[in-house]
């Protein structure tokens, strides 16, 4: 699969609603983004997105999850884990975080997204603001520590081929808007510093 997915479709034309962002924003009385989680497998990428979704919704903010291993289960169920599939799985999440940010939504995403490349693509189909990016910096011996399925011990004995972190690279963001080290924060920390992010640039009322 290439790495870069050609339009197929010809004769289309992009057609308009009647209902803006703004409308949308302004019912919902927050704007609209993406928080977009990266880290190795183990780092907490998830666990933080589903406290940080429930907070945001016990104070009335539209938010919903897409998680790496769920969006597997569906629409990108033909991807696999080679540099190409890894590419096409993180340009079709980037395609819908965009329309949930449209929506007025908080949207949170957790994938590994382990190329630097590919975030920033997803970065540049999105308005200015609309891509926050969120390392959830966590030691790979952490990491190790946390994993209940056994992931990186298959992976040292060659059983997982292209593993991120044992034998598959991960790039680090170099200018992430949030970095959450969550091998010496508590979740409820880390959700704080989110809030506070998201209050801070005028995305979220004030608590």
């Amino acid at each position: 699969m290439s790495t870069e997915t050609a339009r197929k479709a010809t004769n289309i034309v992009w057609h308009q609603g009647n209902v803006t962002r703004d409308d949308r924003e302004k019912i919902l009385g927050h704007k609209g983004c993406t928080l977009w989680f990266t880290g190795l497998s183990g780092s907490g990428k998830s666990t933080v997105a589903v406290a940080v979704e429930k907070a945001l919704w016990e104070r009335g903010v539209s938010s919903f999850i897409l998680d790496g291993d769920n969006i597997r289960h569906g629409l990108n169920s033909n991807l696999g884990f080679s540099p190409a599939d890894r590419t096409e799985n993180i340009r079709r999440i980037g395609e819908v975080a965009k329309l949930f940010t449209e929506a007025g939504s908080v949207n949170l995403t957790a994938f590994i997204s382990p190329y630097r490349d590919d975030r920033d693509k997803v970065r540049a189909i999105m308005q200015p603001g609309d891509f926050i990016e969120v390392l959830i910096d966590c030691p790979i011996e952490e990491c190790e520590k946390r994993d209940v399925k056994g992931l990186y011990k298959k992976a040292r004995a060659g059983e997982i081929p292209e593993f991120t972190g044992i034998s598959a690279p991960y790039e680090a963001p170099n200018k992430p808007e949030l970095t959450l080290r969550t091998a010496e924060k508590s979740v409820d920390e880390c959700v704080v510093a989110c809030l506070e992010y998201l209050e801070s640039k005028g995305y979220i009322p004030a608590a």
